[in-house]
């Protein structure tokens, strides 16, 4: 079975280490490709971006780990950051190498490919455009700002987001990848800055659109302050088909366990709700609905942070590419 992951940021990463279990079974049957947003301006991404040129190499890092056959020593060394040292700190290890390999092949795409090799990565990672794009977004109230970081720390409603350059390319590998598919998935992950930013990438709805593969939103599990303040899933999944000029969703994912105790506290004091399920808002929409307990639990209290489960939305992935490759063969007999 074919998966194609699209998405970017912890959301992403999540569920490739979710879906790198089955991989590791060895016997061929699932394979990973993972189309992550390169439009990262802060941290050391933003650093290495301003400072060499480069994309930014933080989500695609995160993938690789998450994607990496062992927690070996070397996978450590990726994440590892640098707690001191003049024009060190604050920079990790991955984001450095996947600069200094950038440099040495003179293309980023060519540099997670070897950088992937060397950490015997389970699938296969590509950026969603080769190109250096800016995110922009306009605000409800008319303002433009300019940047994910800022993006993603604006108080004011998003009313939509586009990326500067406007429809930069995408790779050739991505699309082939997306024509094979079994399953598409996007997110879970930040709305505006991890997942659509993949979608305004010339081709690559279109790409969607046309491929047979079915095509799944994983959606989150909280709002975010600012980016997705007020929002129930079916405000998410219009904001997806809103952004792109073709059809990009048939089922739309949610988690079906309720949301309780200390961590929710957190959350509540900025302002972060669980999203809402409004099945039948999202049913007008067209797009079909899986519901499943996708929730991290640790005995029985939360993590201090509310998060997806890898095990249980890689599970819900496996099953929904089943069904897709059912779907293909019945297609093409």
């Amino acid at each position: 079975m074919r998966i194609v992951s699209i998405g970017g940021g912890t959301g992403l990463s999540t569920l490739l280490r979710g879906l790198k279990r089955y991989v590791k079974a060895g016997d061929g049957s699932v394979e990973i490709t993972a189309v992550v947003t390169v439009t990262d301006d802060g941290g050391s991404s933003g650093r290495l971006r301003r400072e060499f040129d480069v994309l930014p190499p933080g989500d695609i890092r995160n993938c690789m780990v998450a994607l990496s056959r062992d927690e070996t020593l070397l996978t450590r060394l990726f994440q590892y950051r640098f707690a001191s040292g003049r024009g060190l700190k604050g920079h990790s290890f991955g984001n450095l190498f996947l600069t200094a390999m950038t440099s040495l092949t003179g293309d980023f795409s060519r540099a997670v490919k070897l950088s992937a090799e060397v950490l015997s990565v389970l699938g296969r990672i590509f950026p969603s455009t080769g190109t250096s794009v800016t995110l922009e977004a306009t605000l409800v109230d008319g303002r433009q700002v300019l940047g994910e970081t800022k993006i993603s720390r604006s108080p004011v409603r998003i009313k939509k987001v586009a990326l500067k350059p406007r429809k930069p390319k995408p790779l050739e590998e991505t699309l082939e990848a997306i024509a094979a598919a079994d399953l598409i998935t996007l997110g879970p992950g930040s709305l505006y800055t991890s997942v659509i930013p993949n979608l305004l990438v010339d081709g690559i709805p279109k790409a969607i659109a046309a491929s047979p593969a079915l095509k799944a939103y994983f959606v989150n599990l909280m709002s975010q302050p600012g980016e997705t303040m007020g929002y129930r899933a079916s405000d998410h999944v219009s904001a997806i088909l809103e952004h792109c000029d073709a059809r990009v969703m048939d089922i739309c994912v949610l988690n079906s366990s309720s949301i309780r105790g200390r961590a929710l506290d957190h959350y509540q004091a900025r302002e972060a709700q669980p999203v809402e399920n409004d099945i039948a808002n999202l049913t007008a929409l067209g797009v079909d609905v899986v519901a499943a307990d996708l929730l991290r639990m640790s005995g029985t209290r939360m993590q201090n942070k509310i998060r997806h489960d890898p095990g249980a939305i890689a599970a819900t992935a496996i099953e929904l590419a089943q069904k897709g490759r059912r779907r293909k063969r019945k297609l093409a007999s």
